[in-house]
């Protein structure tokens, strides 16, 4: 979870990651920055996310974030 709160941190650094679970909903992330995400967690954790992925549910907390590539990875193996 920590090298995942650092992609983000990086890509939004004025985001309380930490805290906020409405990162979509709030438009906190808009769709560069989720883009960059992306491409960020397929590199970092060897994942793949499909479109369906891509959704606010997965994206509004890095908590959600987490689960998913935890999911993804489960998947994966």
């Amino acid at each position: 979870m920590d090298k995942l709160m650092e992609i983000l941190e990086e890509i939004v650094p004025d985001a309380d990651f930490e805290n906020c679970k409405s990162l979509i909903d709030d438009e906190i992330l808009d769709s560069f920055a989720i883009l960059s995400i992306v491409g960020e967690i397929e590199e970092e954790f060897g994942v793949r996310l499909t479109p369906a992925e891509i959704i606010p549910d997965n994206f509004n907390s890095a908590e959600a974030l987490w689960k998913m590539i935890q999911r993804l990875r489960k998947s994966e193996s």
